[in-house]
């Protein structure tokens, strides 16, 4: 009978994510944001935007992160409306807002299972889980991006649901 050693395993941590730069209140009052106005905080421009959807999503190539990204905003660009939507292209990279601004508004509110699926739809081979994994990766950097009291106003134009999708935990509303 012959017998192997085992190998001990080595545990490589995972890398820390870094801690992103708020704009200060003047930026945000003045609707400035980092790639507007020349400083460079975590708004640095799309390639910034992709890599974080790359980190987050675990995507192995840029390509598949700018991909599912430019799905995922496109999606989301018909559902966002008004002001926020201004404001949300404006908060965005250059490129980014592009996608946003360019799609044509929805003629009625998804809910977000029914986005989820919109995205599946978009992206060859996708299930319902991993269109889901997709667009968390990509609404979950938002929030870091364009500043809570956006993703407030814009969570608040959007059905419920879709809070988790952008990495927040959504309260049950009380009614008396």
């Amino acid at each position: 009978m012959t017998t192997t050693a085992q190998t001990p395993r080595t545990m490589i941590p995972a890398p820390q994510r870094p801690v992103p730069v708020r704009p200060t209140a003047r930026e945000e009052d003045d609707g400035h944001r980092g790639h507007r106005n020349g400083n460079r905080n975590w708004n640095q421009g799309w390639s910034e935007l992709i890599a974080a959807v790359r980190e987050s999503g675990q995507y192995p190539t840029t390509a598949e992160a700018e991909r599912v990204t430019r799905i995922v905003l496109s999606a989301l660009g018909g559902h966002v409306t008004g002001d926020e939507r201004v404001a949300l292209a404006r908060a965005l990279p250059r490129e980014a807002a592009r996608v946003i601004a360019s799609q044509i508004p929805a003629t009625r509110p998804q809910s977000a299972q029914e986005f989820v699926d919109t995205v599946a739809s978009r992206i060859e081979g996708a299930t319902h889980a991993t269109a889901r994994w997709d667009v968390s990766s990509v609404l979950g950097v938002l929030p870091n991006l364009i500043g809570d009291d956006l993703t407030d106003r814009i969570l608040s134009q959007l059905p419920p649901g879709y809070a988790l999708l952008f990495g927040r935990a959504e309260l049950a509303s009380r009614t008396s």
